[in-house]
């Protein structure tokens, strides 16, 4: 069946059985690993929730064929947050332990983290990413009030490094535990990846650029499909249908998005790596001045005041109490609804014949793309590759036409124009004026206003 490609490990992670409690002490020789024997019930994917001691080599989505180069890995922290019934959320351990972690403890244990049994969460703090898996295990201790739940989370200066030790990090926090305050493991992860931020003279700075998401080229995509497990753009296409060309419109205007869900976090986190990635151009020199797609991915309230300083951002969230402060998002997506309280963006909000041809010809493309792989025709492509092409080939045929009418000596933008750029002459040409003002782009826009003919 063509359909095996959302058969995907996004969303069987997510859906994993539940944590049980510890089992009894195991013989001496025995393994500690809950996969062999008795069920699946204590099952992960990717090898069970075994405690494994870090061995110093990557899991196995960072090697093979399609790794392209090695990158270097800078973890610049690795720490165990916990949930105390008396004081809340806290930072148990870390390493190292002068870094300032003020607001991990939140950010790696999402509001509402207490109603599911395991997540894994993306966040950034300060000018670092981080990843921390969660889980929740019962336990029979008053004191615990039946449940203990913790966290466990690294830092990096680029979130493509972090899918890495996703394997890691659960069986970790498995280990938490099972065995809270053991944490050579960790200590041993850390030693062996720990990185320093250089600045430009080569000393350790807190004021290294943060590295958002690249504009996509072929010689990137082997650590793309690394870091980002098949199925993610097959499940945000499934999951938004044609909504995706409006998240595409407002992602190309460099506007705040903002996706609300309840937990669990980790599936909406790759929505917003998604949504960045309808935003990609790969034109040179275009909008020296316009804000780049930020991911911001899981933000709470203790993340309002940095948010008020943005212009632009993708970011998910559980706390409803954002939808009332309008004034820190433009778009806002509660389940497959987006919204804006903009009223010169309401426009943008309806499908017209010209989105529908679009998406027409997404799933015409993946369609294809997942025949040939079934018959063993195409067995290097991936539907990310067919994704990420997609909207990047559409936006650069829009900057094209954009920039060749500028240069021209009429600067005269016409419907005929907004056709070939696979734009609705009316129903875009409210996107294409915002779109001109935000890329600073000298034309004339020519096409008639339907309200005023």
């Amino acid at each position: 069946m063509v359909e095996r490609s959302d058969e995907a490990p996004l969303l069987f992670w997510a859906e994993g059985p539940a944590v049980s409690a510890p089992p009894p002490a195991a013989e001496p020789g025995s393994s500690s690993s809950s996969g062999g024997g008795g069920g699946s019930g204590g099952r992960r994917l990717g090898g069970g929730w075994s405690a494994a001691p870090w061995d110093g080599e990557g899991p196995a989505e960072a090697a093979g064929p399609q790794r392209a180069e090695a990158e270097e890995d800078q973890i610049v922290a690795v720490f165990v947050v916990t949930f105390d019934p008396r004081t809340g959320n806290m930072v148990e351990w870390c390493l190292p332990q002068d870094i300032d972690l003020e607001g991990v403890e939140f950010k790696s244990m999402a509001s509402g983290s207490h109603k599911i049994q395991s997540d894994f969460i993306y966040f950034r703090k300060g000018l670092c990413f981080g990843l921390a898996c969660f889980a929740n295990m019962p336990v029979e201790s008053e004191l615990e009030r039946g449940a203990r739940m913790k966290s466990v989370g690294i830092l990096s200066p680029s979130y493509t490094l972090l899918y890495r030790y996703m394997h890691f990090l659960e069986n970790q926090v498995r280990h938490q535990l099972e065995m809270p305050g053991h944490y050579s493991h960790l200590e041993a992860f850390y030693d062996d990846k720990k990185g320093v931020l250089p600045d430009s003279k080569g000393t350790p700075s807190s004021q290294q650029p943060v590295h958002w998401l690249p504009s996509i080229h072929r010689y990137m995509y082997p650590e793309m499909k690394i870091t980002h497990p098949a199925g993610c753009m097959s499940q945000f296409i499934k999951f938004f249908g044609e909504q995706i060309l409006v998240l595409w419109k407002f992602a190309l205007l460099r506007k705040r998005i903002l996706i609300f869900s309840p937990p669990p976090v980790g599936v909406v986190c790759y929505r917003v790596y998604c949504c960045c990635c309808l935003a990609n151009v790969s034109l040179p020199g275009l909008g020296g001045t316009v804000p780049e797609s930020k991911p911001f991915f899981y933000v709470n309230v203790a993340d309002i005041e940095m948010l008020e300083t943005e212009v632009s951002y993708v970011a998910c969230t559980t706390e409803k109490i954002f939808e009332q402060k309008r004034d820190l998002y433009d778009v806002y997506v509660d389940n497959q609804n987006v919204k804006t309280h903009h009223e010169h963006l309401q426009p943008l909000l309806k499908i017209n014949n010209a989105d529908k041809e679009k998406y027409r010809r997404l799933n015409d493309q993946r369609q294809m793309l997942m025949y040939s792989q079934e018959v063993g025709e195409d067995c290097s492509s991936c539907e990310e590759d067919l994704f990420i092409l997609f909207f990047m080939e559409q936006n650069n045929r829009i900057f094209q036409t954009l920039l060749e009418v500028s240069a021209s000596q009429d600067k005269t933008l016409t419907a005929e124009h907004a056709r070939g750029m696979g734009l609705d002459p009316q129903g875009d040409r409210s996107f294409l004026m915002d779109l001109l003002e935000v890329y600073g782009i000298d034309v004339m826009l020519v096409i008639d206003n339907p309200c005023c003919t």
